[in-house]
Order: structure tokens, then C-alpha cells, then sequence
């Protein structure tokens, strides 16, 4: 065992320094940006800022194994593809060929295939609903308010290559608005399926969630896919929650082990508000999920619970960053992983402490099951604190299944394959049991089941 993780680290290591021309290479940059035709007709105001964001994608450059954010990360891949946008489906999907995808869940719905919003397989709110709910094209056309003042205002384009590429060429995506006071009559369910059958398609989905004050929503989001292409999904996810607002947001990442999955989620919380998010990746060949809040005012609360399943070559990446930029809010992260056969999983957990951030309370944990010798977890949970009055603490522990709790089972009767699953399960199910939603937990665990039937265990 020894020997086969210094050999794993050796190849690991070998990887990190070697450079690989193509993700240097500025001209297949600039290609695969040239591949996406003029973005379509947009409001003055995101014109500009379309313009600026592909600026800073050609500056900032493609990602590279040198870079301290994405030293773990090998993206070349991607740009080993024949990048272009997806088109639009002439054939509209079936309810049939979706029903695998859907929960048992009384909710509202929005459908995407390939980024393009379908209306016949959605459910929408019906006229003076306190729910505002729709695709990002159709608001644009209608040039709401809400968007001008709320659409890219939370990414910052120069600060990653994906948001910027996203920010620049975006297709649709979702718009959901909850008025102030109240409460979402049901869910919401996102629901975002690649179908493109052509290596390198990518679909860009922007997605924009607003909580009025003191309002209550609760979202889920999830990516599947129906073909086995080597595609890619570059998405962005934006909350706005005003004062005492609450939102549960639930994002499920279950797309073909070829596919290739980035995506940023950033939350802006005002004063007194409540967003727990809920991260559950297992597909991809690569994934990454930049998940990132700030606290805009005093008192505000978010529990970050994250859960990744990897085994044959996938590597699953986590990167999250909480900013206490104001007084007295509190910050919960759990993050477990699951790997094995040769999986790599990455955990990357950032949280900022600024001076003005007295009474802060914040709290970090990474937890991580290899389920093989060959299985690698690169962890690096991280505190920044410039107040002096906190309660942070963070930690993270990597290691396997252990053989006392094996032993235990065993001796009351329980085979040893039965025991081994009776412990990741358990393992698991301490993030799944934070979904509040039953349906999406029963749905969750059916998904579980069957990857820790491939795992094996």
C-alpha cells in the first residue's frame, strides 16, 4: 500500500510541474473564443459588459496547473476540445425522456436543454403568483429593471477565465424572484439536461435567484445528461438575498462521466438572512464548483454542505470562499468526500475574516473516505482573520473505513461486503440528511445506491 501511494504521489507531482503547451497556448485561447458567434441582441448596459468580460477572458488566459487556484486542477482537457456553443434543438425532448430526471415533488419547473429554455416541459406560476419565474432570454427582451440592477453585479469577470467566458457569451438560463414577505407557495426545480451529442458542445447557462426581504424559497438546481459526448457546461449561479430572507439552495451534479462541469455559485446576503446551499457532485470527468457568499451586513447565517462521489479517473473539485465582511454573521461548511479506484477529489475552503468582522462565528470542516490505495484527496482549508474578537475553527481529516467499526458489525451478524456499505452510507447520509426537501433526499439516495454499486463497496 505504501508503495502504490508514493507511486500515486510521484505521478501527482510529476503532473503539477509538468507546463502542457496547449493551456499556455494564447492562439487556441483566442480560437475557442472566436468560435462563439456575436452574442445576440442585449441591452445596452450588458453589451458593455459582455464586451468587457471577453476582454478579460483573453487577458486572464486559460488556466494552468501553475496557478495557485487550479494547481490541483488539470483543465487542459477542456481546451483539448472543439469548443463551440450548442445549438438549439429542432425536436423538442419528451416528458418520457425527463422523467428520470424529475422528483416526486409537487414544484414549479424550469427546463433546459442544451442551455435553451423549453417551455413545454416546464410548469410555471400562474398571473399575480408572489413567484416570478422564467428564462433570463425572455427578461432581457422584456429589459426588466431587475436585471440591470442585480445580473453580473455579484461575479467579478476578471477574477476567473469561466465566469468571464460565461459573463461574455451566455445563451439563457433561469430568472427566479420571490416578492418581499412571503413565502414560495411551492419549490422550484432547475432543471438543465445536455443532450448534444458532438464532442466540445458547451452550454452556458446564467441564472439569477432574488429573495425579497423577509421572504422564503427554496431552489434546486441539477445537471444531467442524456448522451455521452465529451461536452462541456460552463454555468453561473447568482442569489441575491435582501434582509431576513431566506433560501435553500440545492444544486445536483450528475452529468456523464465524459462531460466536463464548471460552475460558480455566488450569494450576496443582507442583513439577518439564512442561505443554506447544498453541493452534490458525482458525474464528470472533471468538475469544478467555485461556491462563494458575502455578507454585505450584520447578522447574516449560511451553511455551506457539500458531498462528492469519484471513482474511475474523475476529479471532483471544491472550491469555496465565505467573506465576513461585516459583524456578528456566522459561517458552517461540511464537505464530505467518497473516493476510489483512481478518483481525485480537491476541497479548497477559503474564509475571510475582515477587520470590521467582530463576533464573527465560523466554522469549516472537510471530511474525506478513500475507498482505495490509488484514491487522492488534496484538501486545503483556510483561514484569513484580520478582527480579533471571532470563534473560527477549521479542520479536515482523510482516511478509510475504519476496521474496529467493520469488526463491530461483523461480530453481530453482518457481512463483511453489507458492513463496508453500511459505513459509507452512513458516511454520506450525515449531508444528505441537511436536504429539507424528502423527495429530493429519496431521489438522492436512489443515485447513491447505485454509484456505491459501481464503487463496489
Amino acid at each position: 500500500m505504501i508503495d502504490t501511494l508514493k507511486q500515486a504521489k510521484a505521478e501527482r507531482k510529476e503532473e503539477r510541474a509538468k507546463i502542457i503547451p496547449s493551456t499556455s497556448d494564447g492562439g487556441k485561447i483566442c480560437a475557442a473564443l472566436r468560435a462563439f458567434s456575436s452574442h445576440e441582441a442585449s441591452p445596452a448596459w450588458l453589451h458593455s459588459i459582455r464586451e468587457t468580460a471577453r476582454a478579460c477572458a483573453a487577458e486572464i488566459g486559460f488556466p494552468t496547473l501553475d496557478q495557485e487556484e487550479w494547481r490541483f486542477t488539470n483543465m487542459a482537457p477542456v481546451l483539448q476540445l472543439p469548443l463551440h456553443p450548442v445549438k438549439q434543438r429542432k425536436t423538442e425532448l419528451t416528458h418520457q425522456e425527463i422523467a428520470p430526471f424529475l422528483f416526486d415533488l409537487d414544484c414549479y419547473r424550469l427546463v433546459f436543454v442544451d442551455g435553451y429554455f423549453c417551455a413545454s416541459l416546464s410548469v410555471l406560476p400562474g398571473a399575480g403568483n408572489d413567484l416570478q419565474l422564467g428564462n433570463l432570454r425572455a427578461r432581457l427582451e422584456n429589459n426588466s429593471s431587475e436585471l440591470e440592477q442585480h445580473l453580473t453585479r455579484s461575479t467579478h469577470s476578471s477574477a476567473n477565465f469561466f465566469t468571464a467566458f460565461n459573463t461574455a457569451f451566455f445563451q439563457d438560463g433561469a430568472f427566479v424572484s420571490i416578492k418581499a414577505g412571503k413565502t414560495a407557495d411551492r419549490p422550484v426545480h432547475l432543471l438543465f439536461i445536455g443532450a448534444a451529442t458532438e464532442e466540445g458542445a458547451t452550454a452556458q447557462p446564467r441564472n439569477l435567484i432574488l429573495a425579497g426581504r423577509g421572504s422564503e424559497i427554496k431552489v434546486v438546481e441539477s445537471y444531467v445528461s442524456l448522451s455521452d459526448a465529451a461536452r462541456v457546461t460552463n454555468a453561473v449561479t447568482e442569489l441575491f438575498l435582501e434582509a431576513d430572507a431566506r433560501v435553500e439552495h440545492c444544486k445536483l451534479q450528475q452529468e456523464s462521466e465524459r462531460a466536463f462541469h464548471i460552475a460558480t455559485i455566488q450569494g450576496v446576503q443582507a442583513k439577518a438572512s439564512h442561505w443554506a446551499s447544498h453541493s452534490i457532485a458525482t458525474g464528470g470527468r472533471i468538475a469544478r464548483n467555485q461556491i462563494q457568499t458575502l455578507f454585505s451586513a450584520e447578522g447574516s447565517e449560511c451553511i455551506l454542505n457539500g458531498l462528492y462521489l469519484g471513482h474511475g479517473e474523475q476529479l471532483i473539485d471544491h472550491h469555496t470562499v465565505v467573506d465576513h465582511a461585516q459583524a456578528r454573521c456566522e459561517s458552517h461548511e461540511f464537505y464530505h468526500g467518497i473516493l476510489t479506484d483512481r478518483a481525485r477529489g480537491v476541497f479548497n475552503g477559503k474564509i475571510f475574516v475582515r477587520q470590521d468582522a467582530q463576533k464573527t462565528n465560523a466554522k469549516q470542516t472537510n471530511r474525506n473516505l478513500l475507498l482505495s490505495d490509488s484514491a487522492m484527496i488534496d484538501t486545503k482549508p483556510q483561514l484569513e482573520i484580520y478582527a480579533d474578537d471571532v470563534k473560527c475553527t477549521h479542520g479536515a481529516t482523510v482516511g478509510q473505513l475504519n476496521e474496529d467499526e467493520i469488526f463491530y458489525l461483523r461480530s453481530r451478524g453482518i457481512g463483511l461486503e453489507k458492513a463496508r456499505r453500511m459505513l459509507v452510507e452512513a458516511f454520506a447520509s450525515n449531508v444528505v440528511e441537511r436536504i429539507s426537501l424528502a423527495p429530493v433526499r429519496v431521489k438522492l439516495e436512489e443515485v447513491l445506491a447505485a454509484r456505491f454499486e459501481q464503487f463496489k463497496v
